[in-house]
């Protein structure tokens, strides 16, 4: 059940191969193992996609691409677990980083509002940094274990359960 419904949301693999942003892999993204779905891949797929996510960089995509070709995880579905950190959830998420980040370091919370201005930046983002990116490691760390745990326990479960149908199925 779990492949059935990630197959079904996975882009075309032959799409993603002539993709202009991945051309830059060149032939690394004609070995087959970055396309199958098996629990290797897919639980490896999740870790990366979910470590990026909290990765407070541009172009997460392709750090997680270039990570799950030298892993040999599942290429589209570590490049879409990245999008849990979009537009609309990366304040939030990274608001909660940050706010880790000053529990684990015992600082204060310092109280900014966001102006983009270079001004801003160097001003600004020099106190908030050392909490916002160890918040950030903390969390990327604990979300892709726990993806890749409860990936990997969930496949196996339905393993075994499809096992015990076909043994049932074969008594009758």
């Amino acid at each position: 059940m779990p492949k059935k419904l990630i197959k079904r949301w996975l882009p075309d693999h032959q799409k993603l191969k002539s993709h202009k942003h991945l051309q830059i892999f060149g032939d690394l993204l004609h070995d087959g193992n970055l396309w199958h779905l098996n629990r290797r891949s897919v639980t490896k797929a999740f870790a990366i996609g979910l470590f990026m996510a909290f990765v407070p960089l541009p172009f997460q995509m392709l750090l997680a691409a270039g990570t799950a070709i030298w892993l040999h995880a599942n290429l589209p579905l570590s490049a879409a677990l990245v999008w849990l950190s979009n537009p609309f959830t990366i304040p939030p998420i990274f608001y909660g980083c940050y706010k880790l980040g000053t529990i684990l370091l015992n600082v204060p919370q310092q109280d900014f509002t966001f102006q983009l201005s270079m001004a801003w930046i160097s001003e600004s983002l020099s106190a908030v940094w050392a909490p916002f990116l160890l918040g950030c490691l903390v969390c990327a760390v604990f979300f892709s274990t726990l993806g890749y745990i409860g990936i990997s326990t969930l496949w196996r479960l339905n393993v075994s359960r499809n096992w015990r149908n076909r043994q049932q199925r074969k008594k009758r």
